[in-house]
Protein backbone atom coordinates (compact mmCIF):
# COMPACT_ATOMS: atom_id res chain seq x y z
CA UNK A 1 0.00 0.00 0.00
CA UNK A 2 1.43 3.24 -1.65
CA UNK A 3 -0.19 6.47 0.66
CA UNK A 4 1.84 9.86 1.50
CA UNK A 5 2.15 10.37 5.27
CA UNK A 6 1.95 13.90 7.01
CA UNK A 7 2.55 14.45 10.78
CA UNK A 8 0.82 16.64 12.06
CA UNK A 9 1.90 16.24 15.75
CA UNK A 10 0.50 17.71 19.07
CA UNK A 11 -3.39 19.53 17.99
CA UNK A 12 -6.25 21.30 19.68
CA UNK A 13 -9.53 19.91 19.54
CA UNK A 14 -10.88 22.64 17.06
CA UNK A 15 -8.16 22.85 14.76
CA UNK A 16 -8.93 22.64 11.08
CA UNK A 17 -6.85 20.67 9.18
CA UNK A 18 -6.86 21.66 5.40
CA UNK A 19 -5.93 19.24 2.18
CA UNK A 20 -5.37 20.49 -0.92
CA UNK A 21 -4.78 18.32 -3.93
CA UNK A 22 -3.16 18.57 -7.39
CA UNK A 23 -5.09 15.53 -8.76
CA UNK A 24 -8.86 15.43 -9.20
CA UNK A 25 -9.50 13.01 -6.21
CA UNK A 26 -7.79 11.04 -3.79
CA UNK A 27 -8.87 9.17 -0.73
CA UNK A 28 -7.88 11.10 2.62
CA UNK A 29 -7.71 10.37 6.47
CA UNK A 30 -7.32 12.10 9.34
CA UNK A 31 -6.45 9.56 12.15
CA UNK A 32 -5.10 9.76 15.75
CA UNK A 33 -2.04 7.67 16.60
CA UNK A 34 -3.89 4.17 17.05
CA UNK A 35 -5.82 3.86 13.95
CA UNK A 36 -2.91 5.54 12.14
CA UNK A 37 -1.20 2.46 12.93
CA UNK A 38 -3.93 -0.20 12.41
CA UNK A 39 -4.36 1.43 8.76
CA UNK A 40 -0.78 1.05 8.30
CA UNK A 41 -1.36 -2.79 8.83
CA UNK A 42 -4.46 -3.49 6.91
CA UNK A 43 -6.58 -3.46 9.91
CA UNK A 44 -9.83 -1.95 10.58
CA UNK A 45 -9.59 1.59 11.57
CA UNK A 46 -11.69 5.13 12.29
CA UNK A 47 -10.80 8.36 10.39
CA UNK A 48 -12.40 11.54 9.18
CA UNK A 49 -12.61 11.74 5.45
CA UNK A 50 -13.08 9.78 2.92
CA UNK A 51 -13.06 9.94 -1.36
CA UNK A 52 -12.02 13.92 -1.52
CA UNK A 53 -13.62 15.37 -4.87
CA UNK A 54 -13.28 18.76 -4.21
CA UNK A 55 -10.02 20.71 -3.19
CA UNK A 56 -9.38 21.91 -0.82
CA UNK A 57 -10.73 19.52 1.59
CA UNK A 58 -10.98 20.77 5.35
CA UNK A 59 -11.48 18.33 8.60
CA UNK A 60 -11.64 19.64 12.14
CA UNK A 61 -9.93 17.59 14.85
CA UNK A 62 -12.34 16.40 16.95
CA UNK A 63 -9.85 16.48 20.34
CA UNK A 64 -6.68 17.21 21.75
CA UNK A 65 -4.11 14.98 20.67
CA UNK A 66 -1.42 13.35 18.07
CA UNK A 67 -2.91 13.81 14.72
CA UNK A 68 -2.01 12.02 11.27
CA UNK A 69 -3.25 12.86 7.18
CA UNK A 70 -2.68 10.41 4.72
CA UNK A 71 -3.97 10.39 0.83
CA UNK A 72 -3.61 8.09 -0.91
CA UNK A 73 -4.79 7.12 -5.18
CA UNK A 74 -5.87 3.39 -4.15
CA UNK A 75 -7.61 2.79 -7.63
CA UNK A 76 -7.54 6.72 -8.85
CA UNK A 77 -5.76 8.41 -11.41
CA UNK A 78 -3.86 11.66 -11.37
CA UNK A 79 -0.46 12.87 -10.11
CA UNK A 80 -1.29 12.16 -6.48
CA UNK A 81 0.53 15.28 -5.47
CA UNK A 82 -1.22 17.06 -2.08
CA UNK A 83 0.01 19.62 0.92
CA UNK A 84 -1.43 20.09 4.45
CA UNK A 85 -1.60 22.87 6.52
CA UNK A 86 -3.20 23.27 10.23
CA UNK A 87 -5.01 26.63 11.12
CA UNK A 88 -5.59 26.77 14.93
CA UNK A 89 -9.06 27.11 16.87
CA UNK A 90 -8.02 31.00 17.63
CA UNK A 91 -7.67 31.49 13.81
CA UNK A 92 -10.47 30.69 12.93
CA UNK A 93 -13.52 32.97 11.70
CA UNK A 94 -16.22 31.06 9.87
CA UNK A 95 -14.41 28.89 7.24
CA UNK A 96 -16.35 30.70 4.66
CA UNK A 97 -14.62 34.29 5.54
CA UNK A 98 -11.28 33.33 6.27
CA UNK A 99 -8.09 34.13 3.81
CA UNK A 100 -4.95 32.29 3.65
CA UNK A 101 -2.94 35.76 3.83
CA UNK A 102 -4.44 36.61 7.23
CA UNK A 103 -4.22 32.75 8.69
CA UNK A 104 -0.22 32.58 7.15
CA UNK A 105 1.68 32.95 10.47
CA UNK A 106 -0.80 30.64 12.22
CA UNK A 107 -0.38 27.94 10.29
CA UNK A 108 1.57 24.84 11.14
CA UNK A 109 3.72 23.39 9.18
CA UNK A 110 3.58 19.60 8.81
CA UNK A 111 6.24 17.23 6.97
CA UNK A 112 5.24 14.31 4.87
CA UNK A 113 6.69 10.74 3.86
CA UNK A 114 6.36 8.67 1.36
CA UNK A 115 5.34 5.26 3.21
CA UNK A 116 8.01 3.08 0.96
CA UNK A 117 10.64 5.47 2.55
CA UNK A 118 9.36 4.96 6.85
CA UNK A 119 11.54 3.37 8.78
CA UNK A 120 11.07 3.01 12.37
CA UNK A 121 14.35 4.07 14.56
CA UNK A 122 13.52 2.85 17.72
CA UNK A 123 10.52 2.08 20.19
CA UNK A 124 9.67 4.25 23.54
CA UNK A 125 8.69 0.96 25.12
CA UNK A 126 8.54 -2.79 24.48
CA UNK A 127 4.98 -4.74 26.38
CA UNK A 128 5.82 -7.79 27.76
CA UNK A 129 3.06 -10.35 28.40
CA UNK A 130 1.51 -13.72 28.38
CA UNK A 131 -1.12 -14.44 25.89
CA UNK A 132 -4.09 -15.04 28.83
CA UNK A 133 -3.28 -11.03 29.72
CA UNK A 134 -3.80 -9.79 26.34
CA UNK A 135 -7.33 -8.72 26.36
CA UNK A 136 -7.37 -7.46 29.82
CA UNK A 137 -4.00 -5.45 30.20
CA UNK A 138 -1.57 -5.64 27.00
CA UNK A 139 -3.85 -4.45 24.11
CA UNK A 140 -5.36 -1.68 26.38
CA UNK A 141 -2.29 -0.84 27.44
CA UNK A 142 -1.05 -0.50 24.19
CA UNK A 143 -3.48 1.67 22.44
CA UNK A 144 -3.53 3.80 25.49
CA UNK A 145 0.44 4.21 25.03
CA UNK A 146 0.01 4.87 21.39
CA UNK A 147 -2.53 7.46 22.37
CA UNK A 148 0.16 9.11 24.69
CA UNK A 149 2.35 9.59 21.56
CA UNK A 150 4.90 7.01 22.20
CA UNK A 151 6.22 4.49 20.00
CA UNK A 152 5.11 1.15 21.27
CA UNK A 153 6.51 -2.74 20.40
CA UNK A 154 3.31 -4.81 20.93
CA UNK A 155 3.19 -8.07 18.90
CA UNK A 156 -0.36 -7.08 17.21
CA UNK A 157 1.38 -3.91 15.98
CA UNK A 158 4.48 -5.61 14.63
CA UNK A 159 4.06 -9.57 14.20
CA UNK A 160 3.45 -10.45 10.82
CA UNK A 161 2.64 -14.31 9.49
CA UNK A 162 5.74 -15.95 8.74
CA UNK A 163 8.18 -14.07 10.58
CA UNK A 164 10.54 -15.50 12.97
CA UNK A 165 9.56 -14.50 16.30
CA UNK A 166 12.73 -14.76 18.20
CA UNK A 167 14.67 -12.19 16.13
CA UNK A 168 11.25 -10.04 15.62
CA UNK A 169 11.31 -10.11 19.55
CA UNK A 170 15.05 -9.57 19.56
CA UNK A 171 15.14 -6.77 17.45
CA UNK A 172 12.33 -4.96 19.15
CA UNK A 173 13.64 -5.56 22.76
CA UNK A 174 17.17 -3.85 21.37
CA UNK A 175 15.44 -0.96 19.88
CA UNK A 176 13.31 -0.19 22.95
CA UNK A 177 14.02 2.13 25.63
CA UNK A 178 12.16 0.58 28.36
CA UNK A 179 10.38 -2.35 28.52
CA UNK A 180 6.48 -3.00 30.41
CA UNK A 181 5.81 -6.23 31.82
CA UNK A 182 2.87 -7.38 32.64
CA UNK A 183 3.63 -9.94 35.77
CA UNK A 184 0.47 -12.34 36.43
CA UNK A 185 0.90 -16.05 37.39
CA UNK A 186 0.35 -16.45 33.83
CA UNK A 187 3.18 -14.60 33.03
CA UNK A 188 5.38 -16.81 35.46
CA UNK A 189 4.38 -20.16 34.23
CA UNK A 190 5.69 -19.42 30.38
CA UNK A 191 8.60 -19.89 28.16
CA UNK A 192 8.21 -16.19 25.90
CA UNK A 193 7.64 -14.41 28.49
CA UNK A 194 10.58 -15.02 30.23
CA UNK A 195 12.74 -14.82 27.49
CA UNK A 196 12.08 -11.39 26.94
CA UNK A 197 12.42 -10.55 30.63
CA UNK A 198 15.88 -12.24 30.64
CA UNK A 199 16.47 -9.60 27.37
CA UNK A 200 15.06 -6.91 29.30
CA UNK A 201 17.42 -7.94 32.61
CA UNK A 202 20.43 -8.38 30.69
CA UNK A 203 20.10 -4.44 29.67
CA UNK A 204 19.48 -3.46 33.22
CA UNK A 205 23.10 -5.34 33.90
CA UNK A 206 24.65 -2.24 32.39
CA UNK A 207 23.17 -0.09 34.99
CA UNK A 208 20.32 1.75 33.07
CA UNK A 209 16.54 1.54 34.14
CA UNK A 210 14.70 -0.69 31.63
CA UNK A 211 11.98 -2.72 33.40
CA UNK A 212 8.64 -1.18 34.35
CA UNK A 213 6.67 -3.27 36.23
CA UNK A 214 3.13 -4.02 36.18
CA UNK A 215 1.30 -6.65 38.41
CA UNK A 216 -2.02 -8.32 37.30
CA UNK A 217 -4.38 -10.48 39.42
CA UNK A 218 -0.81 -11.58 41.07
CA UNK A 219 0.38 -10.55 44.97
CA UNK A 220 4.28 -9.92 45.73
CA UNK A 221 4.41 -13.02 47.94
CA UNK A 222 3.39 -14.76 44.17
CA UNK A 223 6.35 -13.22 42.67
CA UNK A 224 9.06 -13.40 45.44
CA UNK A 225 8.42 -17.12 45.12
CA UNK A 226 9.51 -17.02 41.62
CA UNK A 227 11.61 -14.26 41.05
CA UNK A 228 12.59 -11.56 44.42
CA UNK A 229 14.69 -9.45 41.71
CA UNK A 230 11.28 -8.24 40.08
CA UNK A 231 9.51 -8.06 43.71
CA UNK A 232 11.79 -5.72 44.82
CA UNK A 233 11.16 -3.02 42.01
CA UNK A 234 8.84 -0.43 42.39
CA UNK A 235 5.36 -1.33 40.47
CA UNK A 236 1.69 -0.42 39.29
CA UNK A 237 -0.95 -2.89 39.80
CA UNK A 238 -4.10 -3.46 37.67
CA UNK A 239 -5.84 -3.67 41.29
CA UNK A 240 -4.96 -0.13 41.93
CA UNK A 241 -4.78 2.11 38.44
CA UNK A 242 -6.83 2.27 35.74
CA UNK A 243 -4.37 1.41 32.37
CA UNK A 244 -4.93 4.84 31.36
CA UNK A 245 -3.44 5.96 34.44
CA UNK A 246 -0.43 3.59 34.48
CA UNK A 247 -0.07 4.55 30.52
CA UNK A 248 -0.11 8.41 31.43
CA UNK A 249 2.62 7.66 34.12
CA UNK A 250 4.70 5.25 32.08
CA UNK A 251 4.35 8.31 29.60
CA UNK A 252 5.07 10.74 32.34
CA UNK A 253 8.48 8.46 33.24
CA UNK A 254 9.39 8.26 29.57
CA UNK A 255 9.15 11.99 29.37
CA UNK A 256 11.63 12.67 32.70
CA UNK A 257 14.31 10.16 31.24
CA UNK A 258 14.46 12.30 27.66
CA UNK A 259 14.79 15.35 29.90
CA UNK A 260 17.22 13.71 32.55
CA UNK A 261 19.55 12.55 29.50
CA UNK A 262 19.61 16.27 27.63
CA UNK A 263 20.41 17.99 30.75
CA UNK A 264 23.64 15.24 30.81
Amino acid sequence: MNFTHYKLGYQKRGAVVEVTLSGSAANVRLLDNTNLQNYQKGRQHRYLGGLIKKSPARLEIPHAGTWHVTVDLQGLRGPGKSSVRVIQPEALAPLSEYTPKELSPLVQSVRHENREAQSVDGYDVFISHAAEDKNDVAAPLAHALVAEGLRVWYDDFELRIGDSLRRRIDAGLARSRFGVVVISLHFLEKNWPQYELDGLVTREMTGEQVILPLWHRITKGEIVQTSPSLADKVARSTSDFTIDEIAREIAEVIAQSEADREWS
